[in-house]
């Protein structure tokens, strides 16, 4: 089916082109959400008409839509879930909880306007787009962790799948086991006090 664009659509055109769509693309997205017409001769005419107050409507949108831009252009969010110790989520972070963190912070956006194409199901930092106005897309980040303190150091660039204490503790433990070791020590014998050990 063709259908003229009365906005900028992603992947498929600027305002006013008629470009040639799936049949239940139109349909069921297109002409419900009226971002296109049908493109038959009365509705070239129809557009005509209007193409001077849609671009008046398009430009004074895209000015509010820059001004929202600007407050959450780069912004992080934080996103605390519960996890394995592998980083798996125990359930995913989808676009909901993304707008009611934002909502949180007084920022107001739609379902439609965050563009993520799959949950995220892993700590850590993850980039998405937020589109406020079909010519407008901002990046922020969304990170997602156990606990406050974790997410502080993501952040910082930390790697958290294996910290540094749990890394130490475990060269501890080896350094320890290795001093009670005795490789001359024959199966069935007793350990030998310390004292008869330095005697030798």
């Amino acid at each position: 089916m063709e259908v003229i664009l009365l906005e900028r659509v992603a992947k498929l055109g600027q305002m006013g082109e008629v470009v040639k769509v799936k049949d239940g693309y139109a349909r069921n997205f297109l002409l419900k959400r009226k971002k296109a017409l049908r493109a038959t001769a009365e509705n070239r005419q129809k557009y005509d008409g209007m193409k001077a107050d849609l671009e008046a409507r398009n430009l004074e949108a895209k000015g509010e839509a820059t001004k929202v831009a600007e407050k959450i252009d780069g912004r992080d969010v934080v996103i605390l879930r519960q996890a394995s110790e592998t980083g798996q989520l125990f359930g995913s972070v989808s676009v909901r909880d993304i707008i009611a963190s934002f909502e949180a912070d007084g920022v107001k956006i739609s379902r439609s306007q965050v563009l993520l194409d799959a949950p995220i199901k892993t700590i850590g930092q993850h980039k998405i787009a937020i589109a406020v106005h079909p010519e407008v897309e901002v990046g922020v980040t969304v990170t997602v962790a156990r606990s406050a303190d974790e997410a502080e150091r993501i952040k910082r660039g930390e790697d958290i799948s294996s910290r540094q204490e749990d890394q130490d503790a475990a060269a501890e433990a080896i350094a320890a086991a290795g001093e009670f070791f005795d490789p001359d020590a024959q199966p069935g014998d007793t350990p030998a006090p310390a004292a008869e050990k330095e005697e030798k």
